[in-house]
């Protein structure tokens, strides 16, 4: 009997100090963890949010870089569930629950889920003089070539590699892959023509498209990229299954105090109206998050859904990490 009233009386203290922390939240800077190197696509779009965020909130929000792929996502999970740290990361981080053999963490569990930011679609990009003249021969020569061709991607799991995978299974073929340290060195190569394809961000690839640096084929998005409304979509192309996008989102350790990861969340929403937001996320062809996809139960459900959809995807391919 003692023990139920005092565990009615903990619930009853629980629920009366929720408000009261939310209000007193935050006192201190924010910090978010852009799961990426520094001056790389995560990077930026970290950059810009904490920016945005913080004149949208009043409060400081501060960026720390972190690489290495499983190196931020463990530093954020590990992190004090206070609301005081929190991650940025990619579609990688979905992709990651299945690629990597041993995580230390859990993709589905140790984080809470606190709203999308950006979408960017890919493009599927090839060397200048590349001899197809659109995403069917593309892709016939693909097939037709397998590995005498060099598909390169920006690492293990990079938006690049997932891209990569769906475009050979829609080939049934399989390049020869090349994996760099990043998108900048694979679209070097690319200009110089020792690297034949790759399927990439347009926020990564849209300077050297617009120079004529190299050939673009096809952007993965359901719509055309409006800074490339000569492009068509890979659906348009014939090609509905090549379809993804460069997603970004944030997350606070699991066990976050809801009332703050709905404050957290709020403020996400909000700063997706910032008009330095829209316009630097414009320029960099990414579109900012919806209300619906910036909220907590959207992302909650999407992430679960990005988790299923690329397992299998990975599984086909049979590329894994430990």
């Amino acid at each position: 009997m003692i023990q139920s009233r005092r565990a009615v009386l903990a619930g009853i203290a629980t629920t009366l100090a929720a408000p009261a922390l939310a209000q007193e939240f935050p006192t201190r800077p924010i910090t978010l963890i852009a799961a990426g190197a520094a001056g790389g696509p995560t990077d930026t779009i970290t950059r810009i949010l904490a920016d945005a965020l913080s004149r949208s909130s009043g409060h400081q929000f501060v960026v720390e870089s972190i690489g290495g792929a499983t190196v931020g996502p463990q530093r954020g999970a590990t992190a004090r569930p206070d609301g005081y740290t929190l991650l940025c990361n990619n579609i990688g981080f979905a992709a990651s629950a299945t690629l990597y053999r041993r995580l230390p963490y859990s993709v589905l569990e140790s984080f809470a889920p606190l709203g999308l930011v950006s979408d960017s679609a890919m493009t599927l990009i090839a060397k200048p003089g590349y001899p197809a003249r659109d995403l069917a021969g593309y892709m016939a020569m693909l097939r037709e070539q397998g590995d005498k061709l060099n598909l390169a991607h920006a690492g293990l799991g990079s938006a690049a590699h997932l891209c990569g995978m769906l475009v050979q299974q829609a080939a049934g073929a399989q390049a020869t892959t090349v994996v760099f340290r990043g998108t900048a060195p694979a679209i070097a190569e690319l200009m110089a023509g020792r690297i034949d394809l790759l399927c990439d961000q347009a926020t990564n690839t849209l300077p050297y498209i617009r120079d004529g640096r190299v050939k673009v084929y096809a952007v993965t998005s359901p719509v055309r990229v409006a800074e490339l409304p000569d492009v068509p979509t890979t659906a348009e192309a014939g090609f509905p299954s090549i379809a993804m996008s460069t997603w970004h989102a944030v997350y606070a350790p699991a066990g976050t105090p809801q009332p703050i990861q709905e404050q957290l969340s709020a403020m996400i929403r909000a700063a997706m109206g910032d008009e330095k937001l829209r316009q630097r996320f414009a320029e960099l062809a990414t579109a900012p998050a919806t209300e619906e996809r910036a909220s907590i139960a959207f992302h909650k459900r999407f992430l679960a859904e990005e988790v299923a959809r690329w397992r299998p995807i990975i599984q086909s391919a049979g590329t894994f990490a430990d």
